[in-house]
């Protein structure tokens, strides 16, 4: 009688136990249900200063010729006013409008309508219909992964355009970048707010909306965490990879183009740019499947944050140094370009090795070899909303056992060998080595916190196991 009765009290501790770990789940895996004053106050600057900021860099190249002290000086001195940069700044356009609303509408027919074919003779290439992670509410989406036939198909217009057809010119897009950004604005915000209404009014999935009650934060962060139109139109994985990232190879190019028409060359620091930069995107579209259980879909919410992140700080940001060396070109040493190109590789190798160690792991769960090992691993757990236990492992061999984020350390040495190609006369193009350090800092105390609410002390054991996020030894 005494073991049946110890036996029921343990039966009703374990179920305390799990509604308590289901609770916190719910109150904490994923976005923030709660905002304090610091959150607050950043996503107030974030939503008054990002788009000047951007404004800024774009205006500075145009007019003071990349100088971002130079608007500056002329403010302090009373040279100019902030009427007399505005009045020089190019309004929206109707060129620009149509420019953009084909651009998008495109992106839109490619990403819906031409279901994806490279996967069936790219060897190695995973495309097609691919399930996603579970979400907070133990939902599992699927995904038409078809964005590197998208980029295949876009360059390959523009470069029939460029050599056969001429309906327009390589130029394009440099030649309307300031009316192209008020349309990106226009999208940006659009997106952004509808994204906000849909989840109040007409959400895709329920469980998985957070409300905070605080407009701002959840304006910024977003409400949905997997907003559709649809069975198969995903926000967050068509604004992310498209129309923005599909772009930033095209902008790269229509840089090079206005090198040559205005200097009748393309320097190698130009060419440098366009092909480090290149790799990254095409990386991020061969490993679109692998892009699914990244940080951005498993946790962020879709709201300003990735919706006008995505139409206007990426491809105007990711992309000043080819800006910059439109304004001021570079002919690297031979010396120098090479010193460059290894870096830019050898921070592409670590990043790409990384994802892949992480990759196979989870693919085999755990039966693969890492450096020639059977790799070693953390078992952890975790709760979905409906109180759903699920299981998983994490790895603590290979380049993940130097550091969690060995990956973020390989696209730091990239970022800065993009910013090298352009030398030091400016430090306009320097920018995006530092707001990268900045981003993938924050995003690893992010991650970190919410792994850490998600596993518990599993993620306790884990960081003991691997005590540094980026740099080992340091870090």
């Amino acid at each position: 009688m005494a073991a049946h009765q110890e036996k029921k009290l343990a039966q009703e501790r374990k179920h305390r136990t799990t509604q308590n770990d289901t609770q916190a789940s719910q109150v904490q895996w994923g976005r923030a249900w709660e905002v304090d004053w610091f959150s607050l106050a950043s996503i107030l600057f974030l939503l008054m200063f990002a788009p000047l900021i951007v404004y800024y860099f774009i205006m500075a190249c145009d007019q003071y010729q990349c100088s971002l002290t130079a608007p500056v000086f002329d403010l302090l001195t009373g040279n100019k006013g902030l009427s007399d940069i505005w009045n020089k700044t190019p309004t929206l356009t109707y060129r620009a409008a149509g420019i953009y609303s084909l651009w998008v509408a495109f992106q839109v027919v490619l990403y819906m309508f031409i279901p994806d074919f490279c996967h069936k003779f790219l060897p190695g290439y995973v495309g097609g219909v691919q399930e996603g992670a579970v979400t907070p509410a133990g939902i599992v989406n699927k995904y038409e992964i078809n964005g590197l036939q998208a980029w295949i198909i876009t360059h390959v217009l523009w470069f029939a355009n460029a050599n056969y057809f001429h309906f327009f010119s390589p130029t394009i897009i440099f030649d309307n970048w300031i009316p192209l950004l008020w349309c990106a604005n226009i999208l940006g915000y659009a997106v952004s707010t509808f994204a906000m209404i849909k989840g109040y009014c007409f959400p895709t999935n329920a469980k998985d909306c957070k409300f905070t009650g605080n407009f701002f934060y959840d304006y910024m962060m977003g409400i949905e965490f997997n907003p559709r139109i649809g069975r198969w139109f995903d926000f967050k994985l068509f604004f992310n990879g498209r129309p923005g990232i599909v772009a930033w190879t095209l902008i790269n190019l229509s840089y090079a183009a206005k090198q040559q028409e205005l200097y009748g060359q393309v320097t190698n620091s130009m060419i440098l740019v366009n092909v480090l930069q290149g790799i990254y995107v095409l990386d991020f579209f061969w490993n679109e499947a692998w892009y699914l259980k990244t940080i951005d879909i498993c946790h962020d919410h879709f709201g300003w944050y990735l919706g006008w992140g995505d139409c206007v700080w990426l491809p105007y940001l990711y992309t000043l140094q080819g800006l910059y060396l439109v304004y001021h070109p570079v002919q690297l040493g031979t010396a120098n370009a090479v010193g460059i190109l290894m870096l830019g590789l050898i921070g592409y190798y670590i990043f790409r090795v990384t994802n892949h160690q992480k990759d196979l792991f989870r693919r085999t769960d755990g039966n693969c070899r890492i450096w020639g090992k059977k790799p070693e691993y953390i078992e952890c757990s975790y709760m979905s909303v409906d109180g759903t236990k699920y299981y998983s492992k994490l790895m603590t061999s290979g380049f993940w056992g130097w550091a969690r984020h060995f990956n973020y350390t390989g696209d730091l040495m990239g970022s800065l060998a993009y910013c090298l190609a352009c030398g030091f006369t400016h430090i306009l193009p320097y920018f995006y080595i530092v707001y990268m350090t900045i981003l993938l800092t924050h995003r690893c105390i992010r991650d970190e916190h919410r792994c850490f609410s998600k596993y518990g002390k599993d993620w306790k054991h884990y960081t003991a196991a691997v005590p540094y996020r980026l740099i080992p030894g340091i870090f």
